[in-house]
């Protein structure tokens, strides 16, 4: 693999950074304060057409690799948007990718055209309270009648269900104690957020205030057969698919976060005169902020080595989740050492690096935990036995 960009490459980031110098600083400020969603942003970037960077031609995406979409949800993170630019647009990146892979033509041109032109509004509903990362054991269920399904059950920690207009769900359709497996027998819909029979209570969180997070109480949702996606009770086999390109942008965002942040910082070392003296001169400012850069570009090989592979159609397992974990952790550190090197202005909201920490931990967080991901590396790259 190359590490320099192409023509081609370099003419999208060029295209994403100049997009988001329409969104600057005090436009997030804003939305942190306010909570509301950055409906014009979202607009800017369906109207270039970068809501399908990923997306297959024939529906209007650009069809481009996951290397592609890793470098623009990078360059919006370090843009200054952070999560709360990356997170709102996040879900047309990766989310549909069961559907592009595994649903019909019909489906696909119902879903791909609306969600890549901006109409429509998409979010991922699997995670479920009592079950967390253990997805086999999740009791949302949809029982066949007829030509429909209707579902009943909890999701937690849904993204954008405030503002979706359709859901990516996955729900068990064969009870756990008549499979062979724990992982058969749920089913993979893409649908509609029927508001009368899903009720979204947002909750209220750290950080990332205008991409809302929500529980949903389901009570009768009726599903049509159509909008079951591939077979009935491989669901969470289709939801895999998506899992690597999430970590792999999950971890291209964090690196954005951690750039960002340490050019706050860096410019701030350089301004800022203490007895007579820039404070970037010391070097108790300087080598926490070298270090910080030494993690964020070894992070980032790691996102373009996890992207390459994804690309190539090689195994990309361990990479991805490694990318995710080690980009994560890059990012608060290079957050907190803002903060720090900024000291009592790095507590205050107008110098936006506060922000950049509280948004540090979504990608530390979610959507695995770092204790998983040394699990899983322990176990499928070391040989270990599995400890859970």
């Amino acid at each position: 693999m190359s590490f320099t960009l192409t023509d081609d490459q370099k003419a999208l980031v060029d295209g994403v950074e100049s997009l988001c110098r329409n969104f600057d600083d005090d436009y997030w400020l804003a939305r942190d304060r306010d909570g509301e969603y950055p409906f014009a942003f979202h607009q800017a970037l369906a109207e270039g057409g970068w809501l399908g960077v990923a997306m297959p031609s024939e529906y209007g995406g650009a069809n481009l690799g996951m290397r592609e979409a890793a470098l623009m949800m990078h360059t919006i993170s370090k843009s200054g948007a952070g999560f709360s630019g990356a997170s709102a647009v996040h879900m047309n990146i990766f989310g549909l990718n069961p559907v592009v892979v595994f649903g019909s033509h019909a489906q696909r041109q119902r879903a791909l055209p609306p969600l890549i032109q901006g109409k429509e509004k998409a979010c991922f509903a699997v995670t479920e309270p009592d079950a967390g990362l253990d997805t086999t054991k999740l009791t949302t269920r949809a029982e066949k009648k007829g030509d429909h399904y209707i579902v009943h059950g909890r999701k937690i920690w849904i993204s954008t269900a405030q503002v979706a207009d359709k859901m990516l769900l996955l729900a068990r359709t064969t009870p756990l104690s008549e499979v062979k497996k724990p992982t058969q027998g749920l089913s993979l819909f893409y649908t509609s957020v029927d508001r009368a029979t899903i009720e979204i209570r947002e909750i209220e969180k750290m950080g990332r205030k205008p991409v809302d997070s929500n529980m949903l109480f389901i009570d009768g949702l009726r599903i049509p057969e159509e909008d079951r996606i591939g077979e009935e009770g491989r669901g969470f086999e289709y939801i895999l698919h998506g899992l690597n390109p999430e970590r792999i942008l999950i971890a291209a965002e964090a690196v954005g976060l951690g750039r960002v942040a340490l050019a706050k910082a860096s410019a701030y070392a350089k301004e800022r005169v203490v007895f007579g003296r820039p404070i970037g001169q010391n070097q108790g400012i300087q080598h926490p902020l070298a270090q910080a850069w030494m993690q964020l570009e070894a992070a980032d090989l790691m996102v373009q080595k996890a992207a390459w592979l994804y690309d190539a159609g090689e195994p990309c397992g361990e990479f991805a989740n490694s990318a995710k974990y080690l980009a994560a952790e890059a990012a608060y550190n290079a957050c907190q050492t803002a903060i720090m090197t900024l000291g009592g202005m790095g507590y205050a909201k107008e110098y936006h690096v506060e922000r950049y920490l509280r948004e540090s931990f979504i990608p530390r967080i979610a959507p695995v935990s770092p204790q998983l991901i040394m699990c899983f590396i322990a176990e499928k790259v070391l040989g270990l036995p599995k400890s859970y």
